[in-house]
């Protein structure tokens, strides 16, 4: 069992920031050698990658299309997943979702296929 908490999210005007964050737990959840991340998908749209954390070494992957604005990371002490959103667009509108799973090589957020474990989800609505 894995569970997969998100929160954050909210109404936010173009250029303003937000900080989503991801509570993992479960008796199935391991720290070790997951790989963490985020996808969105706006109404009509199909899923898209946004940014991953590969906790066996810290390395992370951005999508392009958030590239430099923003930022993923991991508080170890409590499992908990972060995504610090700057500088957003009316194009970032979107419901965000946390995933996870276990030895992904490379981890990143190019196939979502790849993640079984994925949480309700926190919608993002930029104006």
């Amino acid at each position: 069992h894995v569970q997969l908490v998100e929160s954050g999210g909210g109404s936010v005007q173009t250029g303003g920031s937000l900080r989503l964050s991801c509570v993992a737990s479960g008796s199935a959840y391991s720290a070790h050698s997951a790989c963490m991340g985020w996808f969105r998908q706006a109404p009509g749209k199909e899923r898209e990658g946004v940014a991953s954390f590969s906790t066996a070494d810290g390395a992370t992957y951005d999508a392009d299309s958030v590239l430099g604005r923003f930022t993923i990371s991991q508080d170890k002490s409590d499992h908990t997943l972060y995504l610090q959103m700057n500088s957003l667009k009316p194009e970032d509108t979107a419901m965000y979702f946390c995933v996870v799973d276990w030895e992904l090589p490379p981890c990143t957020v190019e196939e979502d296929t790849e993640f079984g474990y994925w949480g309700q989800g926190t919608q993002v609505t930029v104006s």
